[in-house]
């Protein structure tokens, strides 16, 4: 059996860097690794009405899927975040009748939401971790604690990770790091040069 690492949801916060989008917060659990997921508006809302404790006077989706697995007896064992590719989190449900047990694709959004409404686990694997996590482990003066990625330096880190950093600089108003994190994903798009489209042409 793979090793897993449990996770667990930690906030929603808007996403500057990205018109529309949220940052879905994750933290590992006993450790210092945080994981923030960009997620849209829907997604996002779902995710915090659970997290304040807002009913909403309708069932919304995710709430209404809940009531349905209950009516058929079926239980979300747990969430799990099995791959990173191209910027994107891909997660299972994991899902048990009594009898049967199931996994079903999601999208990381859906089943954290899931999860959330039915008290289930979330867990991702060590290398989503080292290949995402940011850790938190540098302070400030004042003892506030500064995200940084684990194990790279910033040149060498992927353009989305550098994004997610920055936007969070931005959030925090530590507008000097944003600006130097914004310098590095420049300096390395226009190192890239023009580049060729499905055919051929070469994008301006």
């Amino acid at each position: 059996m793979a090793e897993k690492i449990e996770l667990k949801v930690m906030g929603i916060t808007y996403n500057p860097v990205q018109t529309g989008a949220y940052a879905l917060l994750l933290r590992e659990v006993g450790g210092p690794y945080r994981i923030p997921i960009v997620v849209g508006l829907a997604e996002a809302q779902a995710i915090a009405m659970r997290l304040e404790n807002i009913v909403p006077p309708r069932p919304m989706s995710h709430d209404l899927m809940v009531s349905m697995m209950h009516a058929y007896g079926i239980s979300l064992d747990e969430v799990f975040i099995y791959k990173f590719s191209d910027g994107v989190f891909m997660s299972e449900l994991k899902l048990n009748d009594g009898e049967r047990q199931i996994t079903l694709d999601s999208r990381t959004s859906d089943a954290v939401a899931l999860a959330l409404r039915t008290g289930s686990p979330i867990f991702t694997t060590p290398e989503i971790i080292d290949k995402t996590g940011i850790l938190m482990e540098a302070k400030e003066a004042d003892g506030t604690p500064v995200a940084r990625q684990a194990h790279k330096p910033l040149e060498e880190q992927p353009i989305e990770v550098l994004q997610r950093r920055m936007a969070k600089y931005v959030e925090d108003e530590e507008y000097e790091r944003a600006a130097e994190i914004q310098k590095i994903i420049k300096a390395r798009t226009q190192h890239q040069g023009p580049q060729s489209n499905e055919n051929g042409t070469t994008k301006k």
